[in-house]
């Protein structure tokens, strides 16, 4: 048995292939919607991909089940309380998928959503009573269980899901076990889809057991009120990820190929009038130093799909100006979340601009040491970063917005005084700078963010 493990540390994101040497047979499970990697892989293993399953309807990418499918003919499976638009296999309780030595079972974990379902995987060769490994999806993290919150937008109230993935979990998938089963989720750390998940990335089922907050002895209610309550905001763009799963639309390659091109100066400034969102995926010094007005900076070295998707608009063309060469991974890496309204690229990149200075934006930045010694017009300082990280230290005396409200909530920064804008090392400041420059606020970015202030207080003793 082949199982191979693919992490994608932009969406924390994992997905699987299982292949089988002897029948030449592989599955992918819970694919990113960029399919090359599993397809040349396969190919070196002398495997066929013939089967694609999803745990369930992912809310935070776009899965490449149908890219698959189109690619390699593979078979999809769901969950049987799965509804879609295309054509799958229903995978009930005990459900069996075989090919060779690799045996597959299914489980039906509802809980983080109604369609949920964790699959067990079985080595014949080695074991064919126990399961050496088990896929859970989103219903099991390392140190952690899915959300059950998001289905809230189609209807379902958090706690009746809480208590369905309390049967899936306790009386389900545990009893199915064993402590030497090996754990693989979709997700690890920096994911949305739950509260604290681990750095790992795999784990034991008897390591979580131990030590799983979940998955400890309690009642119902207990886990309810525990894994219901206090679940970090969900970014706009879930419910519509969630969505675009379910349905039979156009794959990357070809969305790609008909809506991406070169463009003008000129056609840049012309789709910006009529409403297109002008995204800089250049680093944010980079940024600072010349920008096309008007642009906002979501640097590609960072959480830049899901910055991406929580501040932009899925349903606005997208236009985009990138260093270059990195033009394509731009467009690419948002057609992993289904934004895929990408109109192309500035032509040349900056050097575009280099006969209109009056285009050009440049950012304000200042340095912890200069603004612990500022003596000038009062300053608002504003802090961009998440509650929880807030708690553990702060510039004493700013404000506090974070950066997936502040486009709703901008008219709380101050306009009548410039505005130093912080978070932990420069990503998301560089991100809420752009923002606020769009709304004409006089804005600084607080070079090295909170770690950059914490060093100077250090190095003054």
């Amino acid at each position: 048995m082949i199982l191979k493990q693919y992490y994608l540390e932009c969406l924390a994101h994992a997905s699987y292939l299982l292949g089988d040497r002897d029948t030449g047979t592989a599955a992918i499970v819970d694919p990113r919607r960029d399919i090359d990697q599993y397809v040349e892989d396969a190919r070196a293993l002398g495997l066929e991909i013939r089967h694609v399953f999803l745990t369930h309807f992912h809310a935070d990418f776009v899965a490449g089940h149908l890219e698959l499918r189109e690619r390699t003919g593979a078979q999809i499976h769901l969950g049987v309380r799965a509804q879609a638009e295309y054509e799958f296999a229903p995978m009930r309780d005990g459900g069996e998928v075989r090919f060779g030595s690799v045996l597959l079972r299914m489980v039906e974990t509802p809980g983080h959503t109604p369609e949920s379902v964790c699959i067990l995987v079985y080595e014949l060769a080695e074991n064919a009573e126990q399961p050496h490994a088990v896929l859970t999806g989103d219903t099991l993290f390392i140190g952690d269980v899915g959300r059950p919150d998001l289905g809230a937008s189609v209807g379902w109230k958090a706690e009746d899901l809480a208590e369905m993935l309390y049967e899936s979990l306790h009386k389900k998938l545990m009893p199915n076990v064993v402590d030497e089963t090996l754990v693989y989720p979709a997700h690890g750390a920096g994911s949305m889809c739950g509260r604290s998940l681990s750095e790992e990335t795999f784990s034991t089922v008897g390591t979580q057991r131990r030590y799983n907050y979940a998955l400890q002895d309690m009642t119902r209610d207990a886990f309810v009120g525990m894994v219901a309550a206090d679940q970090p905001e969900a970014p706009a763009y879930f419910s519509y990820d969630a969505d675009m799963n379910a349905r039979e639309r156009p794959t990357l390659d070809e969305n790609l190929a008909a809506n991406y091109e070169s463009l003008s100066l000129e056609q840049v400034l012309s789709l910006q009038e009529q409403g297109a969102q002008l995204i800089d995926v250049r680093d944010g010094e980079d940024f600072a130093g010349a920008h096309l007005k008007g642009c906002i900076n979501i640097g590609l070295d960072g959480r830049y799909a899901s910055w991406a998707g929580t501040l932009l608009d899925s349903a606005r063309p997208i236009v985009i100006v990138a260093a270059s060469g990195r033009e394509q991974e731009a467009a690419m890496r948002l057609g992993r979340i289904g934004f895929d309204r990408v109109l192309g690229y500035l032509r040349d990149g900056m050097l575009a601009l280099e006969k209109r200075p009056d285009l050009v934006g440049r950012v304000a930045r200042i340095t912890a040491r200069d603004l612990r010694e500022w003596s000038g017009d009062p300053l608002c300082v504003l802090d961009v970063r998440t509650a929880s990280e807030r708690e553990e230290a702060f510039i004493e005396g700013s404000e506090t917005i974070p950066l997936n409200r502040l486009s709703g909530d901008v008219e709380e920064v101050a306009h009548d005084r410039p505005v130093v804008v912080y978070c932990a090392g420069g990503y998301r400041s560089s991100i809420a700078v752009s923002l606020l420059m769009q709304r004409g606020i006089q804005v600084y970015d607080l070079v090295g963010g909170m770690a950059s202030w914490q060093a100077t207080r250090e190095a003054a003793g």
